[in-house]
């Protein structure tokens, strides 16, 4: 029968913590040593970090967390996590013999792949422990906006390793970041590295960055068997040599006998003594115990600091740990990814009352770990959360055919404030995210209509200010969230945002805003956001080395074909506004749904003249522009009878592309001049028509027609080989224009020559192919 006693409660978390450290050990040793591999290829998994976060875990989940709380579990501890789901019921035991197979449990965390409950998929280093960041944030908005999204605590289960990663500190000191209490951050500080056992520790200074950054800190160093020896005599000189040991001497302790305990551990000088006699007292299996009795394996302090934390600002939890804490690995300094050998698993099993040939075997269902388990399970059952469906975006706002010159940049400026008139649910639904670039990428009518997210109203101090164009009005139900000058904190708080559908069923259309030099800063962790399951728009601008008189530092050059080449994202950059319009509008229509898809919209500040674009006036027609411009691609010139040549120009670049075009005609060689505006959904187009995807191929026979079939020159303000692919539309001769080389400052007419962009350029490529 269950024992109600505190001590009784302690003793049956104990033997549940054990379970997790069997469990979690076992579904790596099953991936590697029992499970077939015909291939001989390392399956891999990480014993002795899951090791090390047991107790951690089964203090958080089988004791102070809620349904309302969310978690983001370090990446190589995921067997963990699937050991604590299958002990709750939510995971079917068949799983845990899948580790690593195709469509079984992941390596790593994962949303959308996993088949039991993960808050937040992780895996790569720093991205996982900063989510629940942005997923807080997100949270605030959706509760303050719509409702639905409750309360409830962010927790980060990550390592000290992982404190390395610049991504981390870019979050912790954002100012946003400082009002977030329900933010806790537990570090499992094993000292130990991928590599090796870290020299120095970084407790103290890590515990000044958090402080000063506005956080809790709470640190558990020693467990209740070393506090009670620090209380005897030669205790005070325990803890001192223990405290002022370097990292590397303690780790060899736990690799040491009894003995060789007795002769290390008291060092040499004055303190020598009292230790030698207090520890002289204890037997071998306490000194052996003791050595290793670290805060972070401790479940009494754990569950005090659990109760500790202080809801007001954030926490950060130092738990001191021993890396492969519990196995035969502990403390090794490569115990990484060392695997245990099957009589170390023998051993194991014995040691911990298991059984090696039905290691899932579940808890007495009459027993006090059985109870404590359906305890925890009822209290993180969570309910069934149905998606509200997204807001029905319309294609087209039926603005008159534009005039005048304008560029891509404002163009996204006036889509937002016309969606507030034409379609004021979905703008509604509409939150743009910038890192301090606001007012230059052409978001200020925007922020002066709906406002600045803020937790709380926040006075204007400027609102009588005559000369103040840009209104800063901070409340909460503003749109607009304004984070500091660190894109990685752009991109982790737009896949949040872009998560927030499955989370909470309240479907967003976040819209994040940054110079496009930078989008490479911020494309890994927005491409895992993408992999998480969080849908957003990223809009780089201004683009290109079209913004010449930067020079070469802010001018990019890789983005267009990294739009391609990114999983789950439509990648465009279209030339007019227009095209901008119908672009933004099917990107918003794909998000906050089961099967969306994010998008890039690279823009340029280009001034170009708007009447280029001409747009058909009959209904039919322009919608068969408009349908042919998010497909990738429409016809801008057809030349009179069969082209000589054929232009494939894409955004800032099109008035190069039809003054080559005109000169050619008049030098006898007619051009036809294809728009192209997603190279991206082209590639698809072409691989769809080869029968290698199933994506529709119809754009290329209506934009790239076999009978008009002619030598090609692409031409693109971003590295040449983004269009080269069109050759093989009608296997053509081809020339790419483009740019290779880091940019200039200078005059657009300096710039485009020096990289052959110029109009010259391409009317000289045209010839080559043509005579």
């Amino acid at each position: 029968m269950p024992d109600d006693s505190h001590e009784g409660a302690l003793r049956t978390l104990v033997d549940v913590e054990k379970r997790v450290l069997w469990l979690s050990t076992a579904i790596v040793d099953h991936a590697n040593r029992v499970r077939p591999n015909p291939s001989g290829l390392k399956v891999g998994g990480h014993q002795a970090s899951s090791a090390s976060m047991t107790s951690i875990m089964t203090a958080l989940y089988f004791h102070g967390l809620t349904r309302h709380d969310r978690v983001s579990v370090k990446p190589h501890a995921s067997p963990v996590l699937h050991a604590i789901n299958y002990l709750l019921g939510g995971l079917d035991s068949s799983y845990l013999t899948e580790l690593r197979s195709f469509g079984g449990l992941q390596s790593y965390p994962s949303r959308s792949k996993d088949p039991d409950l993960v808050d937040y998929s992780t895996g790569s280093v720093g991205i996982g422990a900063t989510a629940p960041l942005w997923g807080a944030i997100a949270r605030r908005y959706v509760e303050g906006r719509f409702g639905g999204a409750g309360s409830g605590r962010q927790y980060s289960l990550l390592g000290d390793a992982e404190l390395d990663e610049g991504a981390i500190w870019e979050a912790v000191q954002d100012p946003t970041v400082a009002g977030l209490g329900e933010i806790v951050w537990i570090v499992d500080l094993n000292r130990q590295s991928l590599d090796r056992v870290v020299p120095g520790t970084a407790a103290e200074r890590l515990t000044g960055m958090f402080t000063a950054a506005g956080w809790q800190v709470l640190t558990l160093k020693y467990g209740q068997l070393l506090e009670e020896l620090f209380a005897r005599p030669g205790g005070g000189e325990l803890r001192l040599r223990l405290d002022t040991m370097e990292n590397p001497e303690y780790q060899r302790l736990l690799r040491c006998t009894p003995q060789q305990l007795r002769d290390r551990l008291p060092g040499a000088g004055p303190s020598s003594g009292p230790i030698a006699r207090l520890i002289a007292e204890l037997d071998d299996d306490t000194l052996h115990s003791a050595v290793r009795n670290l805060g972070g394996h401790d479940l009494g302090a754990l569950l005090d600091a659990y109760d500790a934390i202080d809801d007001t600002r954030p926490t950060v939890i130092f738990a001191y740990t021993v890396k492969g804490h519990g196995l035969p690995t502990e403390g090794h300094p490569q115990n990484h990814s060392t695997l245990l050998t099957g009589d170390q698993m023998a051993e194991l099993a014995t040691r911990l009352g298991m059984d090696l040939d039905a290691p899932w075997t579940a808890f007495a269902e009459d027993s006090a770990e059985a109870a404590l388990c359906a305890t925890a399970a009822e209290r993180l059952r969570r309910p069934l959360q149905e998606a509200l469906p997204p807001s029905a975006i319309p294609s087209d706002l039926g603005r008159p055919a534009p005039g005048g010159t304008g560029n891509t940049q404002q163009a996204l400026g006036r889509v937002l404030l016309d969606l507030t008139r034409k379609a004021p649910e979905a703008a509604g639904r509409i939150v743009t995210v910038s890192p301090d670039v606001s007012s230059s990428t052409n978001l200020g009518g925007w922020l002066n209509k709906v406002g600045v997210w803020s937790p709380a109203e926040r006075t204007d101090w400027f609102a009588d200010d005559a000369e103040t164009i840009l209104h800063w009005r901070e409340k909460p139900s503003g749109q607009h969230v304004e984070l500091g000058i660190a894109e990685t904190n752009l991109v982790g708080l737009l896949g949040e945002l872009g998560a927030t559908w499955s989370r909470w069923g309240q479907p967003l259309l976040p819209i994040g805003v940054v110079y496009d030099p930078f989008v490479n800063r911020a494309l890994e962790p927005w491409s895992f956001g993408i992999y998480a399951g969080g849908q957003s728009i990223l809009v780089g601008t201004p683009s290109g080395v079209t913004l010449a008189s930067e020079g070469g530092a802010h001018q990019s050059i890789t983005t267009p074909s990294l739009g391609i080449e990114q999983p789950g994202c439509v990648s465009y950059e279209p030339a007019f506004g227009i095209d901008t319009e119908w672009c933004l509008l099917a990107s918003l229509s794909n998000l906050g749904k089961p099967d969306g898809s994010s998008a890039y919209l690279r823009l340029s500040t280009r001034p170009v003249d708007q009447s280029l674009a001409a747009v058909p006036a009959d209904p039919a027609a322009r919608e068969r522009r408009r349908r042919q411009t998010v497909a990738g691609a429409y016809l801008l010139r057809r030349a009179a009878g069969a082209p000589a040549v054929t232009i494939a120009v894409m955004g800032a670049m099109v008035p190069e592309g039809l003054a080559a075009a005109e000169r050619l005609g008049e030098l006898g060689h007619p051009a036809d001049v294809v728009c192209v505006t997603s190279p991206d959904l082209l590639f698809r187009a072409l691989q769809g028509r080869r029968g290698q995807e199933g994506s529709p191929h119809w754009i290329l026979d209506q934009v790239f027609p076999a009978e008009r079939a002619a030598p090609l020159v692409t031409l693109v303000d971003g590295h040449p080989h983004t269009l080269a692919f069109l050759a093989t539309v009608n296997n053509v001769p081809v020339t790419t224009l483009g740019v290779s080389r880091f940019g200039q400052s200078g005059s657009l007419d300096d710039v485009y020559r020096y990289h052959r962009i110029d109009t010259d350029s391409v009317v000289g490529a045209a010839l080559d192919l043509i005579d």
